[in-house]
């Protein structure tokens, strides 16, 4: 599997806005309550260049994640499950979805704070942002290996995380998730 790395598309923000009223319509319609829809990940940060893939966080309350699982499921997405990260349950577009990576994540989870704390820091720091971006593009060129794309970025991700105010205990927790320990 070839890793592309691209500048950055303005139009990445108008198909999070399409995808984003979406959900928002499919989630009212089902009566399933929800807090936010954010549009995380490097697609969200303006400027970042970034694999070509909307990452797209459903927030909900840790007793709407059933409920707001089964309306994705209803409109064709298909469960992933949790896949290692608690609170933060990942979902497969169908194949007429621009291509996202979609989560439901719990409200407040570490799973979130870590996707809201990379978009934040990172949309403030032009410097570390064009660092990121750079780390990124050598990866890309240098590796058609995911694992050892995610390995190579831990070094900066976890110099933004700690930006972001997360604890030591909680930077461990996500370096063991992403086995980038």
């Amino acid at each position: 599997m070839t890793i592309r790395v691209v500048d950055y598309d303005p139009q990445w923000k108008a198909i999070f806005q399409d995808l984003q009223a979406r959900h928002q319509q499919t989630l009212d319609d089902a009566g399933v309550a929800w807090k936010a829809i954010e549009h995380v990940g490097s697609t969200s940060v303006e400027g970042l260049a970034a694999k070509p893939v909307i990452d797209i966080d459903i927030v909900v309350a840790a007793q709407d994640v059933e409920a707001a699982s089964a309306v994705l499921q209803a409109v064709g997405y298909e469960s992933l499950g949790e896949l290692g990260i608690e609170d933060r349950w990942a979902f497969r577009a169908p194949t007429d979805i621009p291509s996202t990576n979609t989560y439901i994540v719990v409200e407040g989870s570490l799973a979130l704070r870590n996707h809201l704390g990379v978009r934040t820091v990172l949309r403030n720091n032009p410097a570390l942002r064009d660092s990121y971006a750079s780390v990124k593009r050598a990866l890309a060129e240098s590796t058609d290996d995911i694992d050892s794309y995610v390995t190579g970025k831990s070094d900066v991700l976890s110099r933004i995380l700690e930006l972001a105010g997360l604890s030591d205990d909680e930077l461990l927790t996500i370096r063991k998730a992403n086995s980038i320990d």
